[in-house]
């Protein structure tokens, strides 16, 4: 899953991706509210890490934005601001979680996997469709309890096909959950790598089928 790291302490936000993808997760690091609020309105992320000081406002401000307008990203806030009335505040604001500065990224990590395994988010260890398992803390695929290989993107479009499977995921899900901030993007390259999803998932003999809903996305089923 792709997270959002906002926070402008450039060597503290490198050392929470690299531990974040350690942990299997893809980030993007912005470093502003500004940034912040573009990031979140253009991009489809599992959850948000928010620092407060950011350099052109509070980070507070970010998150009751999000809320007014009822998105339901959920927030954890990293913070120095590690007093009682701070923590009742960000709470209060919308925030999900709250972590005072200093922390152990271990800590970060499991409160990440705490708040996306609430009911509605997206958080699951084994991944189950048919014969096809996907361990989301190896990324390791099985089929018929037997380990296969996935390149790496394709690995992503077929986790979040796996995590909403039986749902139709919109197009513009799976670019950003492949992507995220990179920049230009082909205009072709979400049906390349589904395509490549496909051929690899039939070369493993998995007994699943992705079917193109025209116009709005993807939805992976049990194959009939």
């Amino acid at each position: 899953m792709r997270l959002l790291i906002v926070e402008d302490n450039i060597e503290l936000s490198q050392l929470v991706a690299n531990g974040l993808m350690a942990a299997g997760y893809e980030s993007d690091v912005v470093s502003s509210a500004a940034e912040a609020r573009d990031a979140a309105r253009n991009v489809s992320y599992a959850a948000m890490v928010l620092d407060l000081g950011l350099p052109d406002g509070d980070g507070l401000s970010v998150l009751r934005e999000l809320r007014r307008h009822a998105d339901p990203l959920p927030v954890l806030v990293l913070t120095a601001r590690g007093g009682l009335q701070d923590r009742v505040n960000g709470l209060r604001s919308g925030a999900d979680d709250y972590l005072a500065k200093p922390f152990a990224l271990e800590e970060l990590v499991a409160r990440l996997e705490a708040i996306l395994r609430r009911p509605g988010q997206l958080l699951g260890r084994s991944l189950r469709l048919a014969n096809l398992v996907y361990d989301t803390e190896s990324r390791q695929i099985f089929v018929d309890d037997e380990p296969r290989i996935i390149s790496s993107r394709e690995t992503s479009v077929l986790e979040i096909l796996l995590r909403r499977q039986g749902r139709v995921v919109p197009k513009k899900n799976v670019e950003d959950h492949i992507f995220g901030l990179e920049g230009e993007v082909a205009s072709n390259a979400v049906e390349v790598y589904i395509s490549r999803l496909r051929k690899q998932l039939a070369e493993c003999g998995a007994k699943v089928v992705i079917h193109t809903i025209r116009g709005v996305g993807y939805l992976m089923a049990e194959e009939k």
